[in-house]
């Protein structure tokens, strides 16, 4: 032992104290909280409370938790403040306390932004801070019901080296609130950043500290804004919530269909409305496609909303199983109405459907609707949901249906007539009647489809 006057770490004069040795071996302390069987844990602590935002409380299981914090990352310009001034002003109107402050704007910026989309109320505080101090300060002044923190990068102590944003100012400007919340059992709702290939910036562990996550997604150039939860330890995680952004602020969309159906379809070619499944949501997709003469002597391939590669895989098969050369030396452009996406397998057989009817030059039938994975064979494989899926296009009005034939278990909504199909040629004889002029179809397949007398009536 020797006497040491100044740290070697941190450079100060007499900072160095003896303290005696410990064995390493942590002793036990006595239990404030002594553990007892499940059963007789109190449930009403975790119980949920209604926002007023009725989308908002779908994706979190039912509404807000007391202590919960919720952490809402999206793309800049997405719509989140808009969506938490309205969450804030709907839980104010119910008598609820709320705090909401404010690190990228104005305490007026805010203010204008309220005034347009109709959130003020006087139980809604506003405060613009940036130091997590003050930010405490202000949970111990107003005592809020619900506190919302836009955003957690914005927030800095002055506790922690490096600037805003950084992932020590993150972890622990994160860390501090969520202990405020825990303590207080305060429901908080914390805004995240996300990076260039759309994941939540800052430490991953911000993910790991909070209850619940959700992602705010949607095309700016679009109306349809879309919630769904990646964490919720208080609820499921296949919910979506459907939103609207217009001038006047952001609207729950309860049926959010509409939104993907245009109201031309009757007649023209190239569409085929199908049924996804977006969790537990099914939502009725319309799929356009354009085969059109190439101006150049390379042609384009483009898709909206649809995977390119399942896209390609249909076409493939399309030649090769039904003899439709739906693209070759011709551009190639499919979409969805609306701003929706079709990526699972469900959507094949509806994309197939709506090359071939531009191909063709030849509309399907009205009111019809298609669901159905497509193999490499050309056999229609069964996809999950299809009774959910028919029952919402019914109730859409769609009175005609086409899915595969090995569909186990389906029951057919009432008043809608729905084919089973085994292979890609044969949904595309139920689809396409021959032109009763004519008896011949506008394209000369390499397998000339073989139309029934039983499918013909089906197009009737």
């Amino acid at each position: 032992m020797k006497w040491v006057g100044r740290c070697g770490e941190c450079q100060a004069w007499g900072s160095v104290v003896e303290t005696a040795a410990t064995s390493g071996v942590l002793a036990a302390t006595t239990v404030t909280a002594p553990a007892v069987p499940i059963g007789q844990v109190p449930a009403n602590a975790a119980s949920f409370y209604p926002t007023g935002v009725g989308e908002f409380d779908r994706v979190l299981g039912g509404g807000m938790v007391p202590g919960a914090v919720v952490l809402l990352a999206g793309e800049p310009g997405v719509g989140k403040s808009t969506l938490l001034l309205d969450v804030a002003a709907k839980t104010a109107e119910s008598g609820t306390s709320v705090l909401y402050i404010s690190g990228e704007e104005s305490a007026a910026q805010v203010r204008l932004r309220a005034e347009r989309i109709g959130a003020l109320h006087k139980n809604l505080y506003l405060a613009s801070e940036t130091d997590l101090g003050r930010v405490l300060g202000q949970l111990d002044a107003i005592k809020p019901g619900l506190f919302i923190l836009d955003s957690v990068q914005t927030i800095a102590s002055e506790k922690v080296d490096g600037g805003a944003g950084g992932v020590s100012q993150v972890r622990a400007v994160a860390g501090t609130v969520i202990n405020a919340a825990k303590s207080r059992n305060l429901p908080t709702i914390l805004v995240g950043h996300v990076t260039k290939d759309g994941s939540i910036a800052g430490p991953r562990v911000l993910e790991h500290l909070v209850d619940v996550v959700c992602q705010f997604e949607g095309d700016k150039h679009a109306q349809l804004r879309m919630v769904r939860a990646v964490k919720n330890r208080y609820g499921a995680t296949d919910e979506v919530g459907c939103f609207s952004l217009d001038d006047d602020g952001i609207h729950s969309l309860a049926d959010p269909s509409g939104l993907f159906l245009s109201t031309t379809r009757a007649g023209v070619t190239g569409s085929c409305v199908t049924v996804t499944l977006d969790g537990r949501r099914p939502l009725t997709t319309e799929i356009q496609a354009l085969v059109a003469e190439s101006a150049s002597g390379s042609p384009r391939r483009t898709t909206q909303g649809v995977d390119s590669s399942r896209v390609a895989m249909v076409q493939a098969v399309l030649l090769a199983q039904a003899g439709v050369n739906a693209g070759g030396n011709a551009d190639v452009y499919v979409s969805c109405v609306g701003g929706a996406k079709a990526n699972e397998p469900a959507a094949d057989l509806a994309i197939a459907l709506a090359l071939t009817s531009s191909t063709i030059n030849q509309p399907l039938t009205d009111k019809l609707v298609v669901i159905g994975e497509v193999s490499l064979t050309g056999e229609l494989r069964p996809v999950v949901g299809t009774g959910q899926r028919l029952a919402e296009a019914r109730r859409l009005g769609f009175t005609k249906a086409i899915v595969p034939e090995r569909t186990d278990g389906l029951k057919s909504p009432e008043e809608m007539r729905v084919r089973g199909a085994r292979t890609l040629l044969e949904a595309l004889e139920i689809a396409f009647p021959k032109n009763p002029e004519t008896g011949t179809r506008s394209v000369i397949p390499i397998q000339p489809f073989v139309i029934s007398e039983h499918h013909r009536q089906f197009n009737n």
